[in-house]
């Protein structure tokens, strides 16, 4: 089967590599990069490091608002599919490239596949839920990660073709696990010199998380869990990184601000940090299967698994510096964090789940 594979972002980057060989091995893929994530930092170096192949076709669309860059990808692609003429197309998550992509392909009678399908936040003020929401309901194969996401979906009436196949970024993250366990793989984050479970490790990037006020939130909860001892390493999207120099706000010296990491940098710092704070959810879910305790910078998170039941591994603190004090100081006391990093990454394992040998097998 032709498969025009279609990514944009850095998250989708991770999936498309995970799953890429796997369809490569089965189909005849088209990949098509929107260029969401336009910059070298965000894209260009994870095409090398993933061993991704060439994008065949460039749209090279990245900025300006939502509407205005789902609407010019819309455009671009449609003639893009007109052009390639795949049996199917396949799109990722929940991003710009997502909706546009599953929209294009719609409007052409082409059926679409969604990989990471059924996840649901409930919280309609982020574009995510709308693109995810939008996109499950115009596919004709539902990929869930997961049982609750089985269940979102039969709750809005989508029961066929909606298959329970596991997360593929859970499957790239088992296989590249043991290339992280030493501290070495920390050299040349922050300049070097970090030290097992002695610094945290946080990402910022959702458009919510770029208000103002909500900058101010964010930034004064790292300079309140920073310490001279235990810094916050923050690898920055650049996108935050402008709306945060408009506003003229900087965290204090504590918070070391970095580019984006690479795959295999970000896994590392996750791995050896005594913690993770974030708002994004594929960070979330990756400190989750490193074992790394993670606090959620959001108020609602779709990957209810890692917050919920006695294993839950996150904890939902929003912008509030005392609930992520509190959650710190409990999830990652610095008299012990040091010893139970080093511990986690001699020891952690990642069991797969075959996500995508069962995307491909179900495919074709």
């Amino acid at each position: 089967m032709r498969l025009a594979n279609v990514v944009g972002t850095r998250p989708q980057l991770i999936k498309a590599a995970a799953l890429q060989p796997a369809l490569r091995q089965r189909h005849d893929e088209v990949f098509i990069d929107t260029g969401q994530h336009w910059d070298e930092a965000m894209a260009g170096t994870f095409f090398r490091e993933l061993g991704l192949r060439p994008p065949d076709k460039i749209l090279g669309i990245g900025g300006g608002t939502s509407a205005e860059q789902t609407g010019r990808m819309l455009v671009a692609l449609e003639r893009t599919l007109r052009a390639v003429a795949p049996d199917a197309v396949v799109v990722y998550g929940d991003t710009n490239s997502t909706l546009a992509a599953a929209l294009a392909a719609a409007k052409l009678n082409l059926p679409v596949a969604h990989v990471e399908a059924g996840l649901r936040s409930f919280d309609r003020r982020m574009p995510e839920e709308i693109n995810r929401i939008v996109t499950d309901h115009l596919a004709r194969w539902c990929f869930a990660p997961t049982e609750a996401a089985v269940a979102n979906l039969a709750a809005e009436g989508l029961t066929t073709e909606v298959h329970l196949v596991g997360d593929v970024m859970r499957d790239l993250a088992a296989r590249t696990l043991t290339e992280v366990r030493k501290a070495s793989a920390l050299a040349g984050i922050a300049g070097g010199g970090l030290r097992t479970g002695e610094f945290v490790f946080a990402t910022v990037h959702r458009a919510e998380n770029r208000a103002p006020d909500a900058i101010r939130g964010w930034v004064g909860l790292l300079d309140a869990v920073a310490r001279a001892d235990r810094p916050v390493v923050l690898a920055l999207h650049p996108g935050t990184r402008e709306a945060m120099d408009a506003l003229g706000v900087a965290p204090s010296s504590n918070v070391f601000v970095v580019e984006p990491l690479g795959y295999r940098s970000s896994l590392a710092a996750q791995l050896h940090a005594a913690a993770v704070l974030t708002d994004s959810g594929g960070v979330q879910r990756e400190a989750a299967w490193l074992g790394t305790p993670c606090l959620v910078l959001r108020g609602s998170t779709e990957w209810v698994e890692t917050t919920e039941g006695d294993s839950a591994s996150s904890v939902l603190v929003g912008l509030d510096s005392g609930k992520a004090r509190d959650a710190l100081d409990r999830l990652a006391p610095p008299d012990r964090a040091p010893a139970e990093a080093a511990r986690r990454a001699r020891e952690q394992s990642i069991e797969t789940d075959g996500a995508t040998e069962s995307i491909a097998r179900l495919l074709a």
